[in-house]
């Protein structure tokens, strides 16, 4: 039933319920005591234009109003009607402004909204509330003079030393969005271009210019906030080079709350949350990030967000929402929409969910092409691995001994088959255990991946394995030691099951020292976690989520410097890509948006039907649950199937689909859209607005209690809860220990034809455009002078989009597709190079080889052409000349005064008193000759 609207005296009830939670004395007029307390709230006073329902004021003195009205009320058109009562006369009262102006502080509120207006910002403009602020917080704001969101407009040009481009354009597109009021604003930066470092910057510039009071800044997992502390406390202050936290406090959240002072707060999202419902959090539980946080207590889950005095609603100006594309959502949105901040997103990978959430307001993009082009982030090259278990599944024949392991106790026995056992490559590490396959795969990534990918290298690069799940990690981390026939320090699992001090002992040491050179982790390093010297990322496991995946590949992306990497990785030289090595198909799969649904992975299936059992009906637990019995029914034979839909009256998938679609918000709005025509107008013209509305939350939120009722019936039968333990239970693992067979292993074929086909676009679309190219097509060789700046002018354009290439990996492509047409690979990236790929995907060429060595080949083959002899010194000058034109395409007069080389045996004079009036000519024969 749909509640009875309240009249405006029982909404005032209830404001003044929520004036008195946040420190307000709340008076009528004829007891009125202006100095009771730092704020009084009156009830009805007369002006000279009506009566207000409340008039507000600090230390006695008249500063804003409240318009109150009945529930249901839309508030957007009350603005102006309050508007112009505290412009109005209000008689005796002392003001905070002349007499005449508007008040500083407009709300007006139903028993459920509450809209706020401050009239000192530039464009006064309404915003929802989720409460009222505290007196002392308006006492401050009036003694400050001017608004947040005015000195947001006095911001001074940025520094913009030591910043990097893409970091010049995230800070420039945020504040641009700050000033513009703009509630929301999203950022995308790719992977180890610095948001953090970012993030750093904007809150000292809004802290020190804008004052600030205190930012946000949110994560979703805590080794992330721990991470965010350090780069606050090393930020070092760009006007007097002093850190941080010498002039700004930092902190984590504790479980004593916000203290005085502090200008950063470092929280994760799910610690705060505990923090405004009232409940503790189990530090453990923080080490999850918040799409796959576990709890004991359904309370933790259910409860929502109330009024806290001690963090009111103003306690932050900006929120900064660290990985924003997977920490905001459902439950955890409460948090945001409590507080009176601006909010600002920070994801290298939004999606179509996170770009809605911030209101489509992209302030700045630098994806990881972008950052490659730049030389922010590194490359990657796929080597795909391809087992016959992998690929195909196995068959175990009738009558062969199998040992059959309890996946829960870990306990063996032996079975005799009785017939054969078909499995597909999906049931691998789930119903059948094959340590083969693991070894198959570690055996190739040992004896053909690494020397491949890494030749002349003796140290195996630093590596990170991702595993199914934890059962999985082990036997993973046992087949690395025993192929690479290395003991525990130099593999090591890192995962929630080894605690949470032992899994930041054993990053650190992955990250900064030598010995641990592989580690397999499930989820703990899959976002967030730097690795710098990571060269390896091997998938074990499929992911079809894009976002997720998108993240784990950007665990390889970080650049270290030359330095730093030889302390871990001595033989390594300069990191310049890393290898993603595909051992399922994870770079093959379709990937979509959604994230993933099992969202409380340390609470067993028993436990999560008991909790709904009870009562709980969180989408978080039905989700899961949904998604523990579809992975159960795909094990289930038919007689077990038919078995359980007798006692249950339900096949388990359909059961397992209600539960799934009962926790959808989205499948709950389109519900309300389809049942309310009003609602559907709503949502027609803005999808995210009525979202806001709180009659619209509640309605929607009836609808998924509702489906979420009706999709758990079978789950109050205690019969069927004891038999899918029992199916749990007999769904054994079988071990297949037969031999495993590689079917193939190298590069990506498809990965390269796509880099080929991208670059010959790109020489077909800019084939009469660019000076290079042009030149290189139609003069003949001896004209055939290609300037360094020409060469630039196309290595710039062929970097840009659409093309995104980078001229060394194309040659790797060609590398691979076109063996025995290629000769080598250049030691490292010359713009010269270009011409050397060009000649030859145009033709020209038969053979791709390294720019220097041919011009070498030719320089030899021109000093056998002249008829004259050169003198020891003339040859010391031509192989000078030489050098510079395998280095840069060209070589100019000027040159001999400006290269080192030149000016130590003479330069200019000394080159014309050798070659005498044929110096010319020979430069110029060698500018066209060495480059034909």
């Amino acid at each position: 039933m749909a509640p009875t609207n309240k009249d405006e005296s029982q909404t005032r009830q209830e404001i003044d319920s929520k004036l008195m939670s946040a420190g307000w004395a709340v008076q009528d007029l004829k007891d009125i005591n202006l100095y009771a307390k730092t704020g009084v709230a009156v009830r009805e006073v007369t002006v000279s234009k009506g009566r207000a329902d409340y008039l507000l004021f600090i230390d006695g003195k008249l500063c804003g109003s409240i318009e109150a009205k009945r529930e249901g009320t839309n508030l957007g058109g009350v603005s102006e009607q309050s508007a112009d009562y505290i412009t109005s006369s209000t008689g005796v009262f002392q003001r905070w402004v002349p007499e005449g102006q508007h008040l500083p502080f407009q709300y007006e509120a139903t028993n459920h909204e509450i809209r706020f207006c401050d009239h000192r910002d530039p464009k006064p403009r309404s915003r929802h509330l989720y409460h009222f602020h505290q007196p002392d917080t308006l006492k401050e704001y009036l003694e400050a003079g001017a608004s947040f969101r005015a000195r947001l407009n006095d911001l001074p040009e940025l520094n913009v030393q030591g910043l990097r481009e893409c970091q010049i354009d995230a800070i420039t597109g945020i504040e641009k969005s700050l000033k513009n009021n703009n509630p929301r604003a999203l950022l995308q930066m790719a992977t180890g271009a610095g948001k953090t470092f970012t993030a750093c910057t904007q809150v000292y510039r809004l802290a020190k210019f804008a004052k600030a009071k205190r930012v946000l800044f949110l994560v979703d997992r805590g080794n992330l906030g721990r991470q965010a502390l350090k780069e606050f406390q090393q930020y070092t202050l760009p006007d007097d080079g002093r850190k941080f936290t010498s002039v700004y406090n930092a902190q984590l959240l504790g479980s004593a709350g916000v203290a005085d002072g502090t200008k950063v707060v470092i929280s994760t999202i799910q610690r705060m949350y505990s923090q405004l419902t009232g409940n503790e959090l189990d530090d453990e539980l923080e080490e999850h990030s918040s799409y796959e946080l576990a709890t004991d207590s359904n309370e933790n889950h259910a409860k929502e967000v109330s009024y806290n005095p001690h963090i009111p609603i103003e306690t932050f100006d900006v929120i900064i929402v660290d990985e924003c594309h997977r920490s905001i959502y459902n439950l955890w949105s409460q948090v945001l929409d409590y507080f009176d901040a601006f909010l600002i997103g920070l994801t290298a990978t939004p999606t179509k969910n996170t770009i809605g959430f911030f209101n489509q307001n992209i302030v700045s993009e630098y994806t990881h092409e972008d950052a490659v082009i730049d030389k922010v982030n590194v490359g990657y090259d796929i080597y795909r691995i391809k087992t016959d278990k992998t690929e195909n599944g196995g068959l175990i024949e009738a009558g062969t001994h199998v040992e059959i392991r309890d996946r829960l106790t870990k306990e063996r026995r032996w079975e005799l088959l009785d017939k054969e056992e078909e499995y597909s490559n999906k049931q691998l590490d789930r119903s059948v255990i094959a340590p083969n396959q693991i070894r198959t795969v570690v055996e190739t990534f040992k004896n053909q991946c690494l020397p491949e990918c890494f030749p002349d290298r003796d140290w195996v690069p630093k590596t990170l394995f991702f595993a199914k799940d934890d059962d999985h990690a082990d036997r993973i981390v046992d087949a690395i030691r025993d192929v690479f026939n290395e003991g525990n320090e130099f593999c090591k699992k890192v995962t929630y099951r080894v605690g949470k001090k032992n899994a930041e002992e054993t990053i650190k040491a992955f990250a900064n020292g030598p010995k641990l050179r592989i580690a397999v982790t499930v989820d703990m390093i899959a976002t967030g976690t730097d690795i710098k010297p990571l060269e390896c990322v091997v998938f074990m496991r499929d992911v079809r989520s894009q976002a997720y995946y998108e993240q784990m590949k950007g665990r390889g992306t970080r650049v270290i410097g030359k330095d730093a990497m030889a302390s871990i990785t001595p033989d390594a030289g300069i990191k310049n890509r890393f290898v993603l090595v595909d051992a399922v198909g994870v770079t093959e799969s379709d990937k979509t948006e959604t994230q993933t649904m099992e969202h409380k992975p340390s609470v067993s299936t028993e436990k999560l039907m008991q909790q709904i059992a009870m009562g709980d009906r969180t989408p978080a637990t039905l989700e899961t649950l949904g998604n523990r019995f579809i992975r159960l029914d795909a094990k289930l034979n038919e007689d077990q199937r038919k078995q359980f839909t007798k006692l249950a009256g339900k096949p388990l998938a359909l059961i397992a689909g209600e539960l799934i679609h009962a926790a959808s918000e989205d499948r709950a709005i389109a519900l309300v859209r389809e049942q309310e025509p009003k609602l559907e107008e709503l949502f027609a013209n803005d999808v995210v607005k009525p979202l806001h509305d709180p009659e619209v939350r509640r309605k929607i939120e009836d609808s998924r209690k509702r489906a979420a009722n009706a999709a758990v019936e079978p789950i109050h039968q205690a019969e069927m809860r004891h038999m899918v333990e029992t199916l749990r239970r007999k769904t054994d693992q079988l071990i297949d220990v037969s031999a495993d067979e590689l079917l193939e292993a190298g590069y990506d074929e498809e990965k390269a034809k796509g880099l080929v086909k991208r670059y010959q676009d790109f020489i077909a679309d800019h084939k009469d455009e660019l000076d290079a190219i042009q030149l290189i097509y139609s003069k003949p060789y001896q004209q055939r002078h290609l300037s360094y700046d020409q060469i630039e002018e196309l290595a710039d354009e062929i970097k840009r989009p659409p093309y995104n290439i980078a001229p060394l990996e194309v040659w790797k492509a060609y590398e691979q597709l076109e063996k025995n047409r290629v000769k080598g690979v250049p030691a490292k990236e010359l713009l010269t190079n270009l011409v050397a790929l060009i000649r030859f995907s145009t033709g020209l060429s038969d053979v791709l080889e390294p720019f220097p060595e041919l011009v070498n080949q030719r320089f030899e083959s021109w000093l056998e052409q002249q008829s004259a002899d050169f003198s020891a010194d003339q040859r010391e000058w031509l192989h000078l000349i030489k050098d510079q034109i395998a280095n840069n395409a060209e070589f100019e007069m000027s040159d001999f005064d400006l290269i080192p080389n030149c000016i130590e045996q003479g330069g200019l004079l000394k080159a014309r008193a050798l070659f005498g009036q044929e110096l010319t000519n020979i430069v110029k024969e060698l500018n066209g000759y060495l480059i034909a």
